[in-house]
């Protein structure tokens, strides 16, 4: 698709790329949020920074980006720093040392603290504008720009026979807009109520499907 004069690709597992510039962009990894949770007395899993970075490996191979952009909310709080979680990124991050890392900061990284510098990660206040894109953690427009933003966890929620029905994380592009799904393997969704005219695109078992959904008046 084309977003600010540029191409863009929407990826099932959860991301985009931007062709020109072989970036790829991914949202709310909330990174530690099963260790946050821990460390507040929920007992939760352990494995879903493994799993995050496991599926980050994946589209890194794939794709061969020359930066990887998280539009906000990389660690979930400050326990999220935990030694574990912290050693597993240090450890995926010597294996991607050439890859640029951005972080465009959001609600849970100002909550969490700057992430350690030994990461090299270089950390943007939204909305960052490149070329005819802007580059937000909170949804918004802004004049001039196509925004891609994050922060909702868009999902849209579709209906079978009887009682039966399911919620899919998904894309949500609107007027100058686009918003993407949550990337990180434990974060909840939010559904949607959109517009006419808006696209829904949503995800499931490694397939894309656009949602048919209402139609602009003539």
């Amino acid at each position: 698709m084309e977003l600010g004069g540029g191409e863009w690709v929407l990826l099932a597992q959860r991301a985009a790329f931007w062709v020109e510039r072989r970036w790829l962009v991914i949202a709310d990894a909330h990174f530690g949020k099963a260790a946050t949770f821990r460390a507040r007395g929920v007992p939760v899993p352990q494995g879903t920074t493994t799993d995050n970075l496991a599926r980050l490996d994946v589209l890194i191979t794939s794709l061969q980006p020359f930066a990887l952009v998280f539009l906000g909310d990389l660690f979930h709080a400050r326990e999220a720093h935990a030694p574990a979680t912290l050693a597993a990124f240090q450890r995926w991050r010597e294996r991607h040392r050439p890859l640029e890392l951005v972080l465009v900061e959001g609600n849970h990284d100002q909550a969490a603290g700057p992430p350690p510098k030994n990461l090299g990660i270089d950390c943007k206040v939204e909305p960052w504008r490149v070329d005819g894109m802007a580059l937000c953690h909170h949804p918004q427009r802004v004049p001039g720009a196509a925004a891609l933003a994050g922060h909702l966890h868009p999902a849209v929620r579709l209906h079978g026979r009887g009682d039966d029905s399911v919620r899919l994380p998904c894309f949500w592009l609107r007027d100058s807009l686009t918003i993407l799904p949550a990337f990180g393997s434990f974060t909840g969704t939010a559904s949607i109520a959109r517009a006419p005219g808006e696209r829904v695109i949503a995800m499931a078992d490694d397939w894309l499907f656009e949602i048919p959904g209402l139609r602009s008046a003539a």
